[in-house]
């Protein structure tokens, strides 16, 4: 008997993915644990292995979001009947950890990054992608009915877009199901709202831009999540203390570093460096090394440093845990490692979880200072700028020496201005004698 493949969940609060492409069409053989397709998530597009193996049968879900526990897909043996259909609803396990979805269509309505679309959403997401025709998508546009209780009835996934862009989901017309609202409804409420927005007086060239002049980028999970998430980081209170390191021991030890490599090892950075001196001081300032959750603060006693890496989808953050336990060859290679996957869309969830702060360097692209938006729920991130040749005063006398700026964002929810202050000032202290980190 075939096999379902079932969407899984790759993480705690995942309730869907998208598919971004298959790795194996249909007729092809397939091994366990061999990649099967790629899945877009609200934090990575990565890499999902076959749990069996044999042929590929059947796609059932070509491309798009899909909720958790839902069939994509079957394997079994080459003569085996292709089942029919367009693949079973979740199972009832992974429907009763989606309570969420059922609120929505209930009671109250979903909080964003908790929500999931139910399985009517995907049934509409899977017919626009079928290309039903005008016509038939014409006919079926009806007047949104009212339920008895007195609520438009509407997906839970077009309640939530609609709820993100500000439209009384009322004022729509839904083509789905009986006239109910579907997603294409509020995006197309959208379109049409943003067309009546520009003003009659606006010039010619600004209301009939060529064709071709405008790119459209559709907003990827993690682009998504990148924009709530920094909005989020937007509404705290910061504040931002900035100090210039004199960097000369530092660049001499990672010299020496460098001359000590042995082959196929990975080169040590100042970034390494930074992540080493950094953790240091966040084990000996745990006010510093927290997270702010709402209701309280959590102060943890390891150091797991993210650092921030611009991907093909936008920033990631992946994590190096214990990096304060770590040597400066062993974060190296850490830090390698999880670039590279980085930059080719190969990180796992498990990559960019758990850290306790971040540290964004744009020093490699000769930016002298910076400011950095928090990382939610880190209660603090460290920005780095360029290492440059300076002139500074030392005992009566004008010296060139290489200073970089380091600036420190704190969420002053979590963190005073003493506690910032410290830290940093531990941190240009180790830099200025790395031998005290190591």
């Amino acid at each position: 008997m075939a096999t379902e493949v079932k969407l899984p969940r790759l993480g705690q609060g995942m309730e869907s993915g998208t598919i971004v492409k298959w790795l194996k069409g249909e007729g092809e053989p397939v091994k366990k644990r061999e990649p099967l397709y790629e899945l877009d998530t609200d934090k990575v597009t990565q890499e999902v292995e076959a749990e069996a193996e044999g042929v590929l049968l059947k796609i059932v879900v070509d491309s798009g979001e899909v909720e958790v526990g839902r069939t994509i897909a079957f394997i079994g043996s080459e003569d085996e009947d292709v089942p029919s259909g367009n693949g079973g609803a979740p199972s009832a396990e992974v429907a009763a950890d989606s309570d969420e979805a059922a609120v929505d269509e209930q009671d109250e309505p979903q909080t964003e990054g908790s929500s999931a679309p139910g399985m009517d959403d995907q049934r509409e997401r899977g017919q626009e992608a079928a290309a039903a025709t005008a016509e038939a998508a014409t006919a079926a546009v009806t007047d949104a009915p009212v339920r008895p209780d007195g609520r438009v009835k509407a997906s839970p996934l077009a309640r939530r877009l609609a709820r993100e862009k500000g439209i009384d989901i009322a004022t729509l017309t839904g083509s789905g199901p009986e006239g109910r609202i579907i997603a294409s409804d509020v995006e197309r409420g959208d379109a049409e709202r943003a067309a009546v927005a520009v003003p009659a007086a606006a010039p010619a060239a600004a209301r009939a831009l060529p064709a071709g002049e405008v790119e459209e980028v559709e907003l990827t999970s993690t682009r998504k999540t990148i924009a709530r998430r920094l909005t989020e980081a937007w509404q705290a209170p910061v504040f931002q203390l900035t100090v210039s390191v004199d960097m000369t021991r530092a660049l001499e030890l990672r010299e020496r570093l460098v001359g000590r490599l042995r082959e196929g090892e990975a080169k040590p950075t100042v970034s390494d460096l930074l992540t080493k001196v950094a953790a240091a001081a966040l084990v000996r300032h745990p006010a510093v090394n927290a997270h702010f959750t709402g209701d309280k603060i959590l102060r943890f006693p390891y150091a797991h440093v993210g650092i921030a890496v611009a991907a093909p989808n936008g920033l990631v953050v992946p994590v190096i845990r214990d990096a304060d336990r770590k040597t400066m060859q062993e974060i190296a290679a850490d830090r390698a490692d999880l670039v590279g996957r980085a930059r080719d869309g190969k990180l796992q969830r498990d990559d960019l979880a758990h850290g306790t702060f971040t540290i964004s360097n744009l020093g490699m692209f000769g930016i002298e200072q910076f400011v950095a938006v928090l990382n939610p729920p880190q209660a603090a991130i460290l920005a780095v700028g360029a290492t440059e040749e300076k002139p500074v005063v030392r005992g009566g006398q004008v010296e060139v020496r290489p200073l970089m700026s380091m600036t420190i964002t704190c969420d002053h929810r979590a963190i005073d201005g003493a506690d910032g202050a410290d830290f940093l000032r531990s941190v240009k202290e180790l830099l200025e004698e790395p031998a005290l980190a190591l």
